[in-house]
């Protein structure tokens, strides 16, 4: 596994010092001299470890920790400091932090100390993957819907999900396609078997051939031992690739090459690894007007969509809304120990009438955040609409320019999605961004990455 370990510290020597001592022992380090540096760099790049010095310029280790634990929280953090106190170091690690390192750093101290935390976190992956292996049955019930377009589907999956037929699975954000997946998956023989998901677009293009075959130890800068892909991982159960019309061209051969012979090459090697997996793909784009104009490959097409799924939009079966929203109202309830037994007449009738162009996550979200601002046994219109976040007014800015200067950002990206009909890769383009950059500030800024459980 390539382990990347991010310094950030305003000190020149202590950067370099320890950037050299960890190189030494087989790591790739990058180095950064304040937070704010660090907080891009973990936004856009994904580390295994952040060693972060607590008096910064720009935003201090704490307020690093702090933000980055929202977003990537499988990354470590050791905080380090010349500020040593009992408070400190606490508040660190309630924040947090993993472990805590007094200035100066003892060398040998702190590669105890990282292969301690490093050799913690590869048990916790795997019991992570051992936790899904055993995880309850994601059967039809957790696939909330009986109207006539829902029958359908339901019925497609029940034939299905027994045999090894790859399946493609299409439709708009917010329908459930993770949902669907699952719901094939633990239906089949495979269900005893890891189910591994992966979104293809919110991986960087030099990064995704590395994630979905593997790697051998010295193939490129930073290999520096040999990597298992996914493919490799998900042996003998299913793969499913969101997002899959983001996929290279360039990695569609290999793919195609994989599903069809059943073998892949991991990058830097010479020796093809057998693999049995079950592909199931999905897509919010119209991936056949795509292999129409060379923009996805026509025989990568046709092999995966020996069974194509098309999921209705909510607007498509807007009897569910009902279902639906007695669903979200008992689980934000129970989380949040409000008694709040449902929405009146006035409530559903504008849930029945709106237009969900962000599908089930949009009426999810929008009930959470009512349950939130209701104070009697039921939901009003007016607590439908006070933690709406359509818009923003400018009287209710914070002073702070940073602060406000996010949140604009935030809407400013939620518009040009929404203005792009959630194509993620045009949005990225409008915004003059890379498109694993667009995920990663989704993710830091709350925006939703995927649909619905999907």
């Amino acid at each position: 596994m390539n382990i990347k370990i991010l310094i950030a510290d305003d000190e020149k020597d202590i950067r370099d010092s320890l950037q050299m001592i960890l190189n030494e022992e087989g790591y790739s380090t990058k180095v950064v001299s304040n937070g704010i540096d660090a907080l891009e760099e973990v936004m856009t790049n994904e580390y295994q470890l952040v060693i972060s010095d607590i008096k910064m310029p720009g935003i201090d280790g704490m307020e690093l920790l702090e933000k980055c634990s929202n977003f990537c929280p499988d990354t470590f953090f050791i905080i380090m400091t010349a500020y040593a106190s009992v408070e400190t170091a606490i508040s660190a690690l309630r924040n947090g932090a993993y472990d805590y390192l007094l200035k100066p750093v003892e060398f040998d101290d702190l590669l105890i100390r990282v292969k301690r935390l490093l050799d913690y976190k590869k048990l916790k992956d795997e019991n992570k993957f051992l936790r899904q292996k055993v995880s309850p049955k994601a059967d039809f019930e957790n696939i909330i819907g009986k109207s006539e377009p829902m029958k359908k589907i339901f019925k497609i999956i029940s034939q299905v999900a027994p045999t090894n037929s790859n399946i493609l699975i299409s439709g708009k954000s917010g329908t459930g396609k993770e949902l669907v997946a699952k719901a094939i998956h633990y239906n089949s023989l495979r269900k005893d078997k890891i189910f591994l998901p992966i979104n293809c677009g919110a991986i960087s293009e030099n990064l995704i051939e590395s994630e979905l075959f593997g790697h051998k130890k010295g193939s490129f800068t930073g290999a520096v031992s040999d990597k298992d892909g996914l493919f490799k991982v998900a042996d003998g159960g299913t793969l499913f690739l969101d997002e899959i019309g983001d996929l290279p061209l360039n990695l569609q051969v290999k793919l195609l090459r994989a599903i069809e012979d059943r073998e892949f090459m991991p990058v830097g090697s010479t020796k093809s690894v057998k693999t049995d997996v079950r592909i199931i793909a999905a897509t919010n784009q119209d991936i056949y007007e795509k292999a129409k104009v060379g923009e996805f490959r026509e025989d990568l097409y046709y092999r995966l969509n020996v069974v194509e799924i098309k999921l209705p939009s909510l607007n498509e079966r807007r009897d569910d809304i009902p279902l639906l929203v007695k669903h979200f109202v008992e689980k934000y309830c129970n989380e949040m120990g409000k008694p709040v037994l449902g929405v009146n007449n006035e409530s559903m009738k504008k849930l029945m009438n709106y237009d969900w162009r962000g599908g089930v996550r949009e009426l999810e979200n929008k009930i959470e955040r009512a349950i939130i601002f209701s104070t009697g046994d039921k939901i009003e219109v007016t607590d439908l609409d006070e933690g709406d976040e359509s818009s923003v007014s400018l009287n209710n800015m914070p002073e702070s320019i940073k602060e406000a200067t996010l949140i604009f950002e935030r809407e400013h990206i939620k518009r040009i999605i929404e203005k792009y009909d959630n194509n993620k890769e045009e949005a990225a383009k409008a915004l003059e961004i890379g498109l694993s950059s667009l995920y990663r500030k989704m993710e830091l800024m709350g925006i939703p990455t995927r649909n619905i459980k999907d």
